[in-house]
């Protein structure tokens, strides 16, 4: 049986900003790509998932918000210019004679692409999920110097 909900305006203005705000940061970051992350909007029915960033002298440490996600549930694509993290959280269904039933929390797939600004070390990377927080340290790809050769004329 399905419940009528009425939603009070504090609701409904919330929910406009909340669509504004998502515009926004799409027209922005393909605007200004520079910047250090961006947000994959490649995939509609795809939820987003807040992170931090933090770039160090010699890393990248990333930070994904998955509270209740699995690392069964991860699965995480690098290359040397970005990191894709994708997860997965279903729904547990339990109900004992319930009638109503309201939910905040979010279920189904959640993808984000963070990119950074200078190539990262793909074989050093690592993950770790700890307490519904996905950390990832991605060490930067040390530079090689050029060395300069001389040429003698024939």
């Amino acid at each position: 049986m399905k419940f009528l909900i009425k939603k009070s305006p504090d609701s409904f203005i919330k929910s406009v900003n909340d669509e504004i705000n998502t515009i926004l940061n799409r027209n922005f970051d393909s605007l200004f790509p520079e910047f250090v992350y961006n947000e994959d909007y490649t995939d509609t029915n795809k939820l987003s998932m807040p992170v931090e960033l933090h770039e160090h002298e010699k890393d990248f440490c990333v930070q994904a918000e998955l509270p209740g996600v699995k690392k069964e549930d991860l699965d995480i694509d690098i290359d040397k210019n970005y990191i894709t993290i994708n997860a997965k959280k279903e729904e547990e269904h339990e109900e004992k004679d319930s009638h109503y039933k309201k939910s905040e929390f979010r279920y189904g797939e959640f993808s984000r692409t963070v990119y950074f600004p200078k190539d990262i070390d793909v074989e050093k990377t690592t993950a770790k999920l700890e307490h519904g927080i996905l950390k990832i340290n991605a060490p930067k790809k040390e530079v090689e110097k050029e060395s300069i050769k001389k040429l003698t004329v024939k």
